[in-house]
């Protein structure tokens, strides 16, 4: 009987969730759910001066907008808890105490500068630095008085130089490492806290992890790691380190701190574009969760958590050569370790706002308008209890846009259908084009049109349609020479929903007022 797979996602409580770490989470996520095995999510929070609530909060919220359920772990708890690595040092302490009984872990009385000197030699003799064991020559009682004289020490694992160890890797294959390039790594420091490759090591024994799924530049560590495993006579858990997620275009790995230089990227042009129309209406504060890098940057803006999941698995893992667009359900009953790429996974935007837009396209009227409500409420457009007059609105404004409404945000940029008349505002460049250059001749146009509009009973798009073609047609002119002013007078701006659903929204009162202001405006 095969052994109950179990992952575990072990982030540091550094607040927001970064897009290739989310990837990570989700791949492991995907592959206990595949097996109907065990997701566990633990935070290594050995850093105690952060505040440990404030930090966590972000990324359980992370997990669960994108629906990611963990099994163990805050909130939920489990079997093999605690789940925090700073309640568990009696753990830590056990093991320490199990390897320094079995020779195998001693204590270094070597102070930083020494330990500094014996690299520096290294790197001047150009040969590999091992640390010198110094502190394994010394007597119990050179021990003892060294303790007695509150000398400080740390303590090593003491790797075994004359052999070889190796793992298989699920996406890497056959990797090994001779033991005699490898210094005795610290397992814990002088404050008595331990370091991540034996907590991690430790954890994982005790929450009986099957499978290690990370990020490939921690590969390096999976040497000391597997040794460790080994010494405290755990079973060693399947490895697969997988791709690590690239910014656009480039085989550097994706970071945050170099958002600014992504606003050069043509690609990632678009999405800072879209937190850039957003925001600033949002009157949102500029924050680490406010750029494309992070889960949250996507939640603000309203995408849907489908089309982040789509596009997340779709980094370093593909089904085939064809297929791209897959639900959850559907990743979950595929996903294989054996479909992830060696090669750096490089973040697309806009194949995420592809897949964006396909799953926008499963999304309902009336859905899409509780998603949009809360911008308009946010950006003060609407009360903040919404009317039936304004959900109705909304949802006629909502269909009228079409696929214009790729993300929810995009509502806000019909400010035009909200505000008050006399505080339209012209897009400049248009009004010069379409209005100033002819105005004698658009102007007339646009007052005949006016009188037409008053009269008209029927205020529905196919009869203002009808309507300005019989006019344009009396008056001896073409289509081109009023529409553009007339969607300038009514929204503007130079472009939109259908020019006739503009007018139909925004009803006979407020068309006629905007066309009397332009007219005005023109003429003054």
């Amino acid at each position: 009987m095969s052994t109950p797979v179990r992952t575990r996602f072990a982030p540091s409580p550094t607040g927001y969730m970064h897009i290739g770490g989310m990837r990570t989470a989700l791949f492991n996520w995907l592959w206990a759910r595949h097996n109907g095995g065990t997701f566990v999510l633990r935070i290594d929070d050995t850093d105690q001066q952060r505040n440990l609530d404030e930090a966590v909060a972000p990324i359980l919220h992370a997990f669960r907008w994108l629906g990611l359920h963990w099994d163990e772990g805050p909130d939920v708890g489990g079997d093999y808890g605690p789940y925090f690595q700073s309640q568990r040092g009696d753990r830590y302490q056990a093991a320490l105490e199990k390897l320094m009984a079995a020779g195998k872990a001693y204590k270094d009385f070597d102070s930083p500068e020494v330990v500094k000197a014996d690299r520096e030699a290294a790197e001047k003799e150009k040969r590999n630095y091992l640390n010198i064991r110094r502190s394994l020559d010394l007597s119990p009682q050179e021990i003892a008085d060294l303790e007695e004289a509150n000398t400080s020490y740390v303590i090593r694992f003491l790797v075994d130089r004359t052999r070889k160890v190796a793992i298989q890797d699920s996406v890497r294959g056959d990797v090994e490492w001779d033991c005699a390039l490898i210094s005795d790594p610290v397992i814990m420091r002088s404050n008595g806290s331990p370091l991540y490759n034996f907590a991690s090591v430790v954890d994982d024994i005790d929450m009986q992890i099957t499978h290690v799924i990370r990020a490939e530049e921690h590969l390096a560590n999976t040497s000391v790691q597997a040794l460790i495993f080994e010494a405290l006579s755990g079973s060693t858990p399947q490895f697969a380190h997988i791709p690590f997620v690239a910014a656009p275009g480039t085989t550097k790995k994706l970071s945050k701190r170099d958002v600014g230089k992504y606003r050069n990227n043509p690609q990632f042009r678009k999405l800072f574009a879209l937190g850039d129309t957003a925001f600033p209406i949002l009157g949102n504060e500029v924050s680490e969760s406010l750029n494309p890098v992070m889960v949250s940057y996507y939640e603000q803006l309203g995408f849907l958590p489908e089309a982040i999941l789509n596009s997340l698995a779709r980094l370093g893992w593909s089904l085939d050569d064809v297929t791209e667009n897959m639900s959850l359900d559907f990743i979950v009953e595929h996903f294989t370790l054996d479909r992830v790429v060696k090669a750096s996974a490089g973040f697309d935007p806009d194949r995420l706002l592809a897949f964006q837009e396909h799953w926008m396209e499963s999304v309902d009227t009336a859905a899409r308008v509780e998603q949009c409500l809360p911008y308009l409420i946010k950006a003060g457009w609407i009360s903040s209890s919404p009317t039936d007059d304004e959900r109705a609105f909304t949802g006629r404004l909502i269909t009228a846009l079409g696929e214009r409404l790729k993300v929810f945000s995009d509502i806000l940029n019909y400010d035009e259908y909200f505000v008050a008349d006399d505080q339209l505002v012209y897009d400049e460049k248009a009004y010069a084009k379409r209005v100033e250059k002819s105005v004698e001749t658009t102007i007339p146009l646009l007052q005949g049109y006016r009188d037409v509009l008053a009269a008209e009973e029927d205020f529905t798009a196919s009869a203002l349609e009808a309507a300005l073609n019989q006019y344009v047609e009396s008056r001896g002119a073409g289509l081109g020479d009023i529409i553009h002013a007339l969607r300038l007078a009514t929204t503007g701006k130079p472009a939109g929903p259908g020019m006739f659903d503009c007018l139909e929204l925004l009803g006979k009162e407020r068309c006629l007022a905007r066309i009397d202001r332009m007219i005005a405006h023109a003429t003054s």
